[in-house]
Parts: structure tokens; C-alpha cells; sequence
């Protein structure tokens, strides 16, 4: 992008936001099935224009309660790291949460300031220190988060004593599973308690500039209590230790996976954050990543087998070119997106199963879904795969992973081809 365009899509962050949610329903069916005729299938699209309303409304409702105007909104990179989309997350104002050093690099590669850059290290590998520390000692003046007292040491012998902030355990966890519930777990971040006393011990050696927690993702509903609760928790420790520049309290905001599930009302999830935090002599942060992707992507897969269910219903099996290789969250997580079927208007519905090639039970999109019947050729969409679609895909079995096209200002382009088989192999070379 030319630096007038950038200059453009930044002026444009004072611009309508869009609704609280887009809907699998509210793609344009012919555009999405030129764009698999085009590039082919499993294909992700991801819509920047979406990515840039979903940044933009939330640093309006962070921003709207506080005195300066100055909250700050940072992005969770691992949501998506395509370079697309983390240049439109930069030009809408957010800077960028990071979880390993390749996340780092490619958040400075894209352009992020290092005070932008927040490296949120949990059980970092020795690797991801030094690649982050040389990035720091090159000039980027990036802020390290340490989940340990022995992570501070290892900073202590590499001669790290840069802006430095502690992950906190706040006891409270909350999340849209169990494996991705993190505030409560041991994995994550140094008792509270403790934290006090670490960090008074830090502040001789580094310039500690802040206390992070954070509950766990897909927060929404019942769980904002627990958001809430870990808000204020982290508000009365920044009172106790004082001098400090910000209070992450992390983000994990959820989306409405379900067709009928209402969208998160951002700026009274704000409100109530402030509300919680209370007063104290430091700005807030929060580091949402789901909520700024997720609805911006859809995932395109070609249905190639169509068979009888065998169950007591009257149903039957999709089988199409995507998998849990392409998007794992059904596998892993149980989790649902809704789908499409973008050739099969006017057809009856039955309980349709839909399934990948992996050679795994799990392999499974849906189990009995009433959808339009199937045909083989038939386009189906997957909805919500933005976030965390992509970015989990792997090449078991030996499969590629998928290309992906993004939109923008109207038009279409190539982000990331599609993975060769020679591709899988190339670094074995002739052992």
C-alpha cells in the first residue's frame, strides 16, 4: 500500500463502524463463489474493510470513558498474522499484543512502532528471547511481559533491562472452553500475592512500566462477571504497587458464533471494565483479538462426496476439500460456525454431516445439521473463521495449507498463495 493510501485509511478511523456483527448470511453469495472459481478450494477470505470497522469501534468504546482519551487497545496477533491485516489494525490505531518472537517480528515487520509491540512471554523458549532481545537492542523499544521469576532472570542475563511488565494470576479464569481458560491456571503468569514483591525487586534492574492478566477467550456473557471480578483485582494491585504506566487486563472479548446469539456490546463491556478497574494512576489496556477478526472471515470448501448418513435419521455425509488441517476449532474445541450453502437455493433441508479428508473421527465441521441437501460441486461458507482459522491450520496428512484473498475498498487480492506439496518437503532436501 502507497504511503498516500495509508495516510488515507488512517484519516478514515473518524468513519462509521459498521454494525455490531456481520453474519455469515450477509456475504455476497455470487462474489464468494467467484472467488473460489478464481483461487480454489479450501480458500480463507478475510474482509480488511471489516477488520478495520471492528478495530475502530473498539478503541472508540475504550476511549470514550476516559478523561484523556487515551486507553490503550493493542490487537492479540495470533488471532491472525497475515501482514493484510496487520497493517489495517496499525493504520486503525491499535498497536499489537504478541505471544512469541515470531509474532514480534512480524507485528515490526508490519510496520508497528516497538513502543507499539507488547511480547507477552509465557515459558518463552530460549530462541524467542534472544530473536525479541536483538530486535530490542536494534533500536525497538518494546515492552517484555514475564510470567516468571525465573523468566527475569533469563532477561537479567541477556542484559535486558528495557520496559518490562509482569503477568499476573489473578485466580479467576473464564472462557468459551477450558483449554483456552487461562486466568486461573498455573501455566500463566506469577501468583498475585507474590507480585508485589517481584516487582519491587525488578524496578532496580528494568524499567517496569505495567501488570498484565488476562481471564481467557471468547468472553461473553456469564463470564463478563468473571472478567469483571479479574478487572478488579488487578485495579486494587495497581493501587498497592503504584508507579506504573498501564493495567492490562487483557481481552478475550467473544463473538456470536451461533446464527440467533446477540453481539457483545462493546462499549458496556467497556464501561463496565473503567467501572471495575477504578481509580488508578495508570492507563488502560486491554488486547482483544477474536473480536476484531473473527467476522471479517469466511472459509470457502468444495463438497466432493456425498453418501448416506447411517444413522437413525433420514441425513447423509458431506465430505468436502477442508478439514481440521484448514480450521481446527471444531475439533478442538467443539466449537460451531455456521454454514452456507452457496449453490442450493431452494433445495428442502435434512440433517447433513459435514466432514473433512483427515483420516479422524474429529474431522467433522458439523454432525446432522439441517442444511440445504448436497450436492457434489456445491460451495459451501464457513462463518466466523478470521480468527483463529488460518493461523491454526497445519500440514498433517501432508496437506498444504490453504490460500487466502483479501478484500478491500471493493476489490480483491491474492494474500497468501496456496501451499505446494513440494512446499512440505523442501526443507528435508535428500536426507
Amino acid at each position: 500500500m502507497s504511503e498516500e493510501a495509508v495516510g488515507d485509511a488512517a484519516d478514515a478511523t473518524d468513519g462509521p463502524t459498521g454494525p455490531a456483527v456481520r453474519r455469515l448470511a450477509d456475504w455476497t453469495a455470487p462474489d464468494l463463489r467467484g472467488l473460489a472459481a478464481e483461487h480454489g478450494t479450501p480458500l480463507y477470505v478475510t474482509d480488511l474493510d471489516r477488520v478495520r470497522e471492528n478495530a475502530i469501534r473498539l478503541r472508540r468504546a475504550f476511549d470514550a470513558g476516559d478523561e484523556d482519551g487515551d486507553a490503550d487497545v493493542r490487537y492479540a496477533v495470533k488471532a491472525h498474522t497475515g501482514r493484510a491485516v496487520l497493517r489495517t489494525v496499525r493504520e486503525a490505531g491499535l498497536g499489537a499484543e504478541c505471544a512469541s518472537a515470531g509474532e514480534v517480528v512480524r507485528a515490526l515487520d508490519a510496520g508497528f512502532e516497538g513502543r507499539e509491540v507488547q511480547y507477552t512471554a509465557v515459558n518463552p523458549p530460549s530462541g524467542d528471547l534472544d530473536i525479541v532481545l536483538d530486535r530490542w537492542r536494534d533500536g525497538a523499544d518494546l515492552t517484555v511481559v514475564a510470567g516468571a521469576a525465573d523468566t527475569l532472570d533469563r532477561l537479567r542475563s541477556r542484559g535486558f533491562d528495557g520496559r518490562l511488565a509482569v503477568r499476573v494470576n489473578p485466580g479467576v479464569g473464564a472462557g468459551h472452553h477450558e483449554k483456552v481458560t487461562t486466568g486461573g491456571h498455573a501455566k500463566f503468569g506469577v501468583p498475585y500475592d507474590r507480585v508485589p514483591g517481584l516487582l519491587a525487586d525488578a524496578r532496580a534492574d528494568f524499567d517496569v512500566v505495567g501488570i498484565h492478566a488476562h481471564a481467557g477467550s471468547g468472553i461473553s456473557g456469564d463470564d463478563l462477571d468473571a472478567h469483571r471480578e479479574l478487572v478488579a483485582r488487578m485495579g486494587e494491585l495497581a493501587r498497592e504497587v503504584g508507579d506504573l504506566e498501564f493495567v492490562d487486563v487483557g481481552g478475550g472479548f467473544g463473538v456470536p458464533y451461533r446464527e440467533a446469539e446477540p453481539p457483545l456490546d462493546i462499549a458496556a463491556v467497556a464501561d463496565a471494565t473503567r467501572e471495575a478497574l477504578g481509580e488508578v494512576d495508570a492507563v488502560l489496556a486491554v488486547e482483544p483479538g477474536r473480536y476484531v477478526v473473527a467476522d471479517a472471515g469466511v472459509l470457502l470448501t468444495r463438497v466432493n462426496t456425498v453418501k448416506e448418513g447411517g444413522g437413525d435419521e433420514s441425513g447423509v455425509v458431506a465430505g468436502v476439500d477442508a478439514g481440521m488441517t484448514t480450521l481446527l476449532r471444531p475439533a478442538m474445541y467443539d466449537a460451531y460456525h455456521a454454514i452456507r450453502n452457496l449453490a442450493a437455493d431452494g433445495r428442502a433441508e435434512l440433517p447433513v454431516t459435514v466432514a473433512g479428508p483427515v483420516c479422524e473421527t474429529a474431522d467433522l465441521f458439523c454432525e446432522e445439521r439441517p442444511l440445504p441437501t448436497p450436492e457434489r460441486g456445491d460451495l459451501l461458507a464457513l462463518g466466523n473463521a478470521g480468527a483463529y482459522g488460518y493461523e491454526m491450520a497445519s500440514t498433517y496428512n501432508s496437506r498444504p495449507r490453504p490460500a487466502e484473498v483479501v478484500l478491500e475498498g471493493g476489490t480483491a487480492r491474492l494474500a497468501r498463495e496456496r501451499e505446494s506439496l513440494d512446499a512440505l518437503t523442501a526443507l528435508e532436501g535428500d536426507r
